[in-house]
């Protein structure tokens, strides 16, 4: 099973901007997708951001021209810079490795970063 380590979660005023980071134990190039997922305190684990093994990306509506998402095959990682923060986007963050080309069912995750943006 792959190990996510994720980094960069803090506290910030609204408008502001933090960089998450994901550290995987082995070649991100492994899998179909990597992505980045939330989870506020009441609701439901939801996507933020995807990357694919091709480099195509996925955001959320909520997130949409606020965050990006990159990824780096050499240093298997994957980032998340998170600008015009909202206190709407405060919640745990989790680093996500999804699916294989022999596993498809394949799903790992982080322990998860907490994030709080104040108004």
């Amino acid at each position: 099973q792959v190990q996510l380590v994720e980094s960069g979660g803090g506290s910030v005023q609204a408008g502001g901007s933090l960089r998450l980071s994901c550290a995987a134990s082995e070649s991100i190039f492994n899998f179909n997708a990597m992505g980045w997922y939330r989870q506020a305190p009441g609701k439901e684990r939801e996507m933020v951001a995807l990357t694919t093994r091709g480099g195509g990306t996925n955001y959320a509506d909520s997130v949409k021209g606020r965050f990006t998402i990159s990824r780096n095959n050499a240093e298997n990682t994957v980032t998340l810079q998170m600008n015009s923060l909202k206190p709407e986007d405060t919640a745990v963050y989790y680093c996500n490795a999804n699916g294989t080309p022999y596993n498809f069912r394949y799903n790992a995750w982080g322990q998860g970063t907490q994030v709080t943006v104040s108004s």
